[in-house]
């Protein structure tokens, strides 16, 4: 990563202290995304089903296909397939090619029956090596097809399955070169992805192979179920914790053009595959950020946010707009700021997903809106005065808590315009005045009560900004009215220095020993 800086966080103003950490918050939740893609979208590794086309002609599936057997028996049968496919490959008769794909077809079908496929049968009976030399380069495509096809539901099963596919990783690597059939390579693509989605040390060992350059060409293709395959084992591959394979892709002639041609596609299941690959470039690589960032790709991000109604579209789209907004804030004002309107755009399209009412969108708006809101005061006008503030509002009072931060964040930045260094930041009064007005204030307090440090650290300097901000000195008034004092007490003592400092300093600065004395002498 020596040839990344690390970048700015735009919620700098009412955060200082994130500002060294920006590149690796973005690193630290690509990771975060990539573990709910395979827990709560079961995205990582996927079973091969479904049959694939070599030329015209369909790969015969059986109609029981998915249909759960005895476990005994189907672990009895997969040993007899495996010791007809042994057979079958040192056979040198009359039809010997038919032969060896009949015994594949057969272990197929048994690896792609039931919840769960007798791998560790078939691995045991001796599978792997015989399914390694079925991969030879000379073989028919449909040999070729099914012996991948085994593999790709052998690498869908547990961890230790999937690493027994190491001695196969150099030959399926090769076939996604231009020597082998479309429907073969694509086909050894969905096994790499399915290893490329068991973890780091996998994904080290396909890096090092050289699988990433010709999976990245594969998106340059036409075909639909090519692009899907490739662009799912694909974000699967970079997706870290490491920025270098970020970086390469998208250095990858053709790459990035492909990435935005696929964009704009009809077929939202090919976008959606598309989109996750965006989700990392950004997350991981600065150069990345940079490059994608001069491209059309806001413009595209957000007219997709705005068109689609897909939560597995959305999701990924709205992540990548939020990585790409969370860059550097001056490329990050300049790439907002080339069309006024597309700027207008993205903040409606952010505003339809915060009104959702599913929570992955309202969290990830919010974030991307509080970056946003971290920048330029012209941003932060457009985002006061979008239909943004109502939703922040409400979330602010009655949302779960890790939404309510991220409401937090865009309503505190709206009131502060960046410092230099480690200046306090200088007030927006007309925003802030309107946003206490409207009741936001409670919300911030309640956050100062909470555990969680954050948290707290977010409210208090709310409470800073309105103690210091509000005019004739009502802010002490109101933020007593809310037991803001009582809140900032808590952290006398606490063993967080920050927080107990900041806080005792607010109490200590406005309601010290002269506080209310006014009041009592006007009595």
């Amino acid at each position: 990563m020596a040839e990344e800086a690390s970048t700015p966080h735009r919620r700098d103003p009412i955060k200082a202290s994130v500002g060294s950490v920006a590149a690796q918050k973005r690193r630290e939740q690509a990771i975060m995304v990539g573990k709910e893609r395979r827990e709560a979208l079961m995205r990582a590794k996927r079973l091969c089903r479904i049959g694939v086309s070599i030329g015209d002609n369909d790969v015969p599936i059986d109609d029981n296909m998915m249909m759960d057997g005895e476990p005994s028996l189907l672990e009895a049968q997969t040993l007899k397939a495996v010791e007809d496919l042994k057979h079958a490959v040192t056979y040198h008769g009359k039809g010997v090619m038919q032969k060896r794909v009949h015994a594949l077809r057969e272990l197929r079908r048994l690896l792609s029956r039931s919840e769960f496929p007798p791998v560790q049968a078939s691995l045991e009976a001796g599978a792997m090596p015989i399914l390694v030399q079925c991969l030879s380069f000379g073989s028919p495509d449909e040999q070729l097809l099914e012996a991948a096809w085994c593999l790709t539901n052998i690498t869908a099963g547990k961890p230790e399955e999937t690493k027994a596919l190491v001695p196969a990783l150099p030959l399926l690597v090769a076939h996604l070169g231009e020597k082998s059939a479309l429907a073969v390579a694509e086909q050894c693509a969905w096994t790499l992805g399915n290893v490329a989605g068991e973890g780091e040390e996998l994904r080290n060992v396909l890096l090092s192979q050289g699988a990433l350059p010709p999976l990245a060409r594969m998106m340059l293709s036409n075909k639909g179920s090519t692009v899907r395959t490739a662009a799912w084992a694909l974000s699967n591959l970079i997706k870290g914790p490491d920025s270098k394979a970020a970086t390469e892709t998208i250095r990858i002639d053709g790459v990035l053009d492909s990435i935005l041609r696929h964009l704009k596609k009809a077929d939202e299941e090919l976008v959606t595959e598309v989109a996750w690959v965006v989700v990392y470039l950004p997350a991981l690589s600065d150069v990345a950020t940079n490059i994608l960032a001069k491209s059309d790709l806001l413009q595209i991000l957000v007219d997709r946010l705005a068109s689609s109604n897909s939560l597995q579209l959305l999701i990924p789209v709205l992540r990548s707009l939020g990585n790409l907004v969370a860059a550097d804030s001056c490329l990050t004002n300049n790439v907002l700021f080339a069309d006024h309107q597309t700027t207008v755009n993205a903040i409606q399209a952010l505003v339809k997903c915060l009104r959702s009412e599913h929570r992955v969108l309202k969290k990830e708006s919010a974030w991307a809106l509080s970056n946003i809101a971290a920048g330029s005061v012209e941003h932060k006008k457009l985002i006061h005065s979008s239909d943004a503030v109502p939703s922040l509002i409400h979330l602010l009072s009655t949302a779960p808590f890790d939404m309510r931060k991220e409401a937090a964040y865009v309503l505190g930045n709206l009131c502060v315009v960046p410092a230099e260094g480690s200046e306090r930041p200088a007030l927006i009064l007309e925003h802030l005045v309107s946003l206490v007005r409207r009741g936001i204030l409670p919300g911030f307090v309640n956050l100062v009560r909470s555990a969680d440090i954050e948290a707290a650290r977010i409210g208090l300097q709310f409470m800073e900004l309105v103690l210091r901000g509000m005019p004739n000195g009502e802010g002490p008034k109101l933020v007593e009215a809310e037991d803001g004092i009582d809140a900032m007490e808590r952290y006398q003592f606490h063993e967080n220095e920050h927080v107990r400092n900041m806080a005792n300093e607010l109490v200590d600065k406005y309601f010290g020993e002269d506080y209310g004395l006014d009041e009592q002498l006007i009595s």
